[in-house]
Order: structure tokens, then sequence, then C-alpha cells
């Protein structure tokens, strides 16, 4: 069967497909295939893109127009998981060498039911950034400052780990209120762009975004710049507004806040339950309304513990508690920041950079980035700054301190010894000895070190079932083949400790 008008070759069991013309006159990249990869619809948009010619694409599989592994390929991870994929920055290079930047969307096609193929929405993500540079004259790693003191939205938050998109979601959620929320992550991690986003995505959008790193002002100072001063309150004092009235309609965002004296603590706690502030000095009180979203960078409980943060200011600034996940943890989310960054410093820098070496994503995989994406985007940009004319991110390309530092923070891996069958964790995954803890009740298990014990078990009963076939055993626990070396690395399991127990190949 043909399609009557393109005269091109589409399954049977599709049916006569006739919004296949529609397609033709779209502005952005269209490939549909089989389940097996086979190109069975490319449009002139996508031809574009790709330069080639869709009358020697057409029939061809996806593994042989583009230089990709089938497991790198989009179409097939989203026949491989039967799910959506959606907005991924994406760099490949086609059978003739041309690089494409792109931004692809990706769909499984069913037929009464049953997985037929995948359609494929490519945006050519060159032409999107000069699009947007005409609109702007910052260089491309700065997003443009809009009106309401604010650069960053949701849309610039980039990451696939089921954690970072439930983060993502209570937070949108939590922004249509004027209720407070407090967000917890490490050093890096995106607590900025997250109070940004939340701002921007309000219905306070319009008004004045403030935000102030609570551990970078001197204490003496911190009062004063929150609440303003009067004239005479104090030598050189003058009459000034502070950050909660500069705020006012809009959104005040408190860093760090487990960093503010208690004193001071005490004193929001006040603003909070009257809605009035009181410059320094000043006898008389201005009402304000506005939204207050606070950070901390060690758990809230951690905090309180320490008395470092109130426990009734905590639950006035917590009503919506968001736990941002460190990088370490978003294993799955590594290779898409990293293209990211690697395109953003190819437009900043001029560079030509297509590809990341193995070993290269395999350090990224294992390293425990302490400073998190803003770790990883700066190590990049300093890699991209010596690479000199070589296309390819490569080992060599890292600075030697880092590479230092994880071989001397990590070291080789601890042998695993079995306790009843199952591997202890490790000091990484536990967080080492709490020196403040209590001691634990006879019998009772640490929550995480019992979650990490079934998912090992599940890991190895699925490899053992596959035969140490890495893909079988992925398909088996319908997460990603990444996140299963991954883990394997972190429990210390061997694919070779599996050959032999079934018939299958056991290969990754």
């Amino acid at each position: 069967m043909t399609d009557q008008v393109a005269n091109r070759p589409i399954l049977p069991n599709f049916g006569n497909l006739d919004f296949l013309p529609v397609f033709e006159d779209f502005d952005e990249g269209i490939i549909i295939t089989d389940t097996a990869g086979r190109i069975l619809f490319y449009n002139e948009a996508q031809a574009g893109i790709d330069d080639l010619r869709p009358g020697n694409v057409i029939g061809k599989r996806v593994a042989d127009i583009y230089r990709l592994e089938w497991h790198d390929s989009m179409i097939f991870r989203c026949l491989e998981a039967a799910t959506p994929i959606i907005g991924r920055l994406f760099f490949y290079r086609t059978c003739k060498g041309k690089l494409a930047n792109t931004i692809h969307s990706v769909f499984p096609l069913y037929i009464k039911g049953t997985l037929a193929g995948a359609i494929c929405f490519v945006k050519n993500y060159n032409l999107l950034e000069k699009v947007m540079s005409g609109f702007s004259t910052l260089s491309p790693n700065t997003p443009p400052e809009l009106a309401n003191g604010t650069r960053y939205q949701f849309t610039d938050i980039m990451g696939v780990e089921k954690s970072l998109l439930h983060a993502l979601t209570m937070a949108r959620l939590a922004a249509q209120s004027s209720s407070p929320v407090m967000l917890f992550g490490e050093t890096g991690s995106g607590k900025e762009m997250f109070a940004q986003s939340i701002h921007n995505y309000s219905p306070r959008r319009d008004n004045p975004f403030v935000g102030i790193n609570c551990a970078a002002i001197p204490d003496t100072l911190l009062e004063g710049l929150l609440f303003g001063t009067v004239k005479g309150a104090f030598t050189g004092a003058v009459d000034k507004m502070g950050l909660f009235e500069q705020a006012n309609g809009g959104s005040l965002f408190l860093d760090e806040i487990n960093s503010m004296p208690i004193a001071l603590q005490a004193k929001l706690l006040r603003v909070l339950q009257e809605k009035k502030i009181r410059r320094v000095g000043a006898s008389e009180e201005v009402p304000v309304a506005l939204k207050i979203i606070s950070s901390v960078n060690i758990p809230a409980h951690r905090a309180i513990r320490d008395r470092q943060l109130r426990m009734d200011l905590f639950y006035r600034l917590a009503v919506v508690y968001i736990a941002i996940p460190p990088l370490r943890e978003q294993p799955e989310s590594i290779e898409t920041l990293t293209r990211h960054f690697i395109y953003k410093n190819n437009l900043a820098l001029g560079k030509k950079v297509g590809a990341v070496s193995e070993p290269v994503m395999q350090f990224f995989r294992t390293y425990h980035w302490p400073g998190n994406v803003r770790e990883l985007e700066h190590l990049i940009e300093g890699a991209m700054n010596t690479i000199g004319p070589d296309t390819t991110l490569r080992i060599s390309h890292l600075p030697p301190h880092l590479l230092l530092h994880q071989v001397r923070d990590e070291g080789p891996p601890l042998p695993v010894v079995p306790v009843n069958g199952v591997a202890a964790p490790s000091v990484e995954e536990t967080g080492g000895p709490d020196l403040d803890a209590a001691p634990s009740a006879a019998g009772v298990r640490d929550l995480r070190e019992r979650r990490q014990e079934q998912e090992m078990e599940m890991i190895d009963g699925a490899l053992r079932t596959a035969g140490g076939n890495v893909s079988a055993a992925a398909r088996m626990l319908k997460v990603s083949r990444q996140l299963i070396h991954y883990k394997m690395r972190k429990y210390g399991l061997r694919r070779l400790a599996y050959r032999g127990s079934t018939n299958n190949d056991p290969v990754g």
C-alpha cells in the first residue's frame, strides 16, 4: 500500500493515512517508523535538517541513516519503553556526516491497542537559537533577564528523572497560591532556578521577584536589608526601603534561610503572622502582601536539630516543602544536561563539539558531583575552553585535579560481603555514621538500608533470569539500560558472574 499523494510506502495495518499530506507542510521534521525502526514517512522539513533526500531514506532503518547505536536512538527508546519522550535536546550525526542539534518529541503509535510504530517530531535547535538571539544581546549561556528581575522559567530546568519531574510538578502547583514554599537542595542543585520559575508561573509574574542569600550577608546588615531603615536609626542610617517592601505584590526568595540568625528568625516569624513589617528605627508598621519562597541547603530536620532553624518558623515557611534531587541521584539526566551545556558552549565559544567519549560519560555517571548541576556546567565550559580543534570531549580535556579528586575520594570499590545473602550498603549511600543520632532499637532497620537491599535483590534476580543480559534485565524491570549499569556499579554486581545462568547471550 502507498500513500496516494506522497507515493511512499506505509505499513498496511496503519490503514489509509489521509493525514500524511498535512505532515508534508509542517515546519518541523517528522519521521514515522514501524516497530523495527524502518522509516515509513520522512517529510521535507526533516530532509532539510538532515541534508538528505527523502527518496534515499524511505524504507531504510534508523540505524542505517544515522550514526547512532540502536539504544541511543530516541525512536528506539520510545519503542522499547512504549512511552512518549517529550522535548529532549538531542545531538546526532547522519550517515553523510551532517551534525544536527535538535529537540525531539517521540510518541508510540498503536493500532487497536497494539504497538505499531513511532512518530518523531524534530525541531531544529540551531534555528530556534537564531530566532531567540534576535530578541536579546545576551550571550547564549545567559537567559534573557525579564522585566520582573528573573532569568529562569520551568522550561529552563532540564532532567528526566522521576524525582526531579515530581519536584517540578509540585512547584507548578504551589505557584498558583500565595502559600509559602520551602526548597531543599544541595549547593548548585538549582534552588534559584526553581524559585524564579515558581514566580514566573504564578499570578504574581508581572510583579517584582527579589532574592537574597542569607549566608552571604553579615548578620549586622541583614535586618536592615530585609526590613529597611529610617534616618537616624543608627549612625549613617538613611530612609531606605527593605526587600520586603521592594517585593510587595510579588515574591521574596530567602536563600539558605538556615544561615539567618535565630533572633532575626523570630522577627521574620512575626512578619508572617501579622503581614506587616517595621523598618529599623521606625515606630509605624507597613503592610506587605507577597509570596515567600525560602530554601535550606541541609535537610530541614537537621537544621532544626542543630538549632539553625526555628521549628515554628519552619512550619510557617514549609507549607509546601519541595526536595530537589542532587545530580548524583539523576544518572539518566546527566547525558541530557551534558549535551545541553556542550551545545550552549559551542555557540558561545565558536566550537564544533559533537560527541562525548564513552570514558567521559562513564566518569560523569559515577562521579559524586558535590557541586551538582552548576559543577557539571562549569566543568564542561572549562573543558571546551581547552579542547582546541577536537570535536569530541575526551578524558584528556577534563582538569587533572578532578580525576585525582575522584580517585582519592572514592578509591577502588570495597569487596561486597554478603550478610544473609544481601550485600551491606556502602558508606556513600548511608551517608556515613551519624555521631549525633540516637542508638537504634534492636531489630529496627534503617529504611534506606532496607530499600537498597530490596533494589539490589530485584536487579540481581533480573540479571540471573536474563543470564547477564543487561538490556533484557532492564526490560524486565521497566527501567533504562543505563540505570541498570549505574546500579550494578553501585552494588558491586558483575555481569560475568551471571554467565551460564540461562541460555541468553550475556551482552549489555
